[in-house]
């Protein structure tokens, strides 16, 4: 891949302009998680991080593994019948995400798959960073080490 197209995910185009994340104070984070029966939630499978303004960005992943980042407002939860229900509400203590909350972004990242595709997201605040990574499908959110 050429330097140039290294913002540009092969299969998902270029999505959110991660530049433009840096200075974003984050404010909210929504995210979905799947129920099943008596289980306890699994996920998340999306994650939006809302900054003071409103702007929404949301991480996920695709069908074919690919971490999908991009401009978008959350989704309503849905039934999926037998299979159980997918819940969308604000996240508190659900991801690493809430321990950054009211912090500015002070750097994003992102690394590439062999295929062009996008697998890891890490944004950075000054007390410490959270990675998203697409895992087999799954979407894995992790707390980073301080910079």
């Amino acid at each position: 891949m050429d330097e140039e197209d290294m913002d540009l995910c092969a299969l998902h185009g270029d999505g959110e302009d991660l530049a433009g994340l840096v200075g974003r104070r984050l404010e909210r984070v929504v995210a979905s998680w799947h129920l099943y029966g008596g289980e306890g939630p699994s996920g998340p499978l999306d994650v939006w991080l809302i900054d003071g303004e409103g702007n929404s960005t949301r991480v996920t992943t695709a069908s074919d593994w690919c971490l999908v980042v991009e401009t978008a407002d959350p989704s309503e939860g849905y039934d999926m019948a037998g299979y159980g229900r997918v819940e969308v509400a604000q996240s508190d203590g659900g991801t690493p995400f809430e321990a950054h909350m009211g912090e500015e972004i002070v750097a994003a990242g992102q690394e590439w798959g062999p295929g062009g595709e996008r697998q890891l997201l890490e944004i950075i605040f000054a007390t410490g960073g959270v990675r998203c990574e697409s895992w087999s499908g799954e979407l894995r959110v992790s707390a980073a080490l301080a910079p």
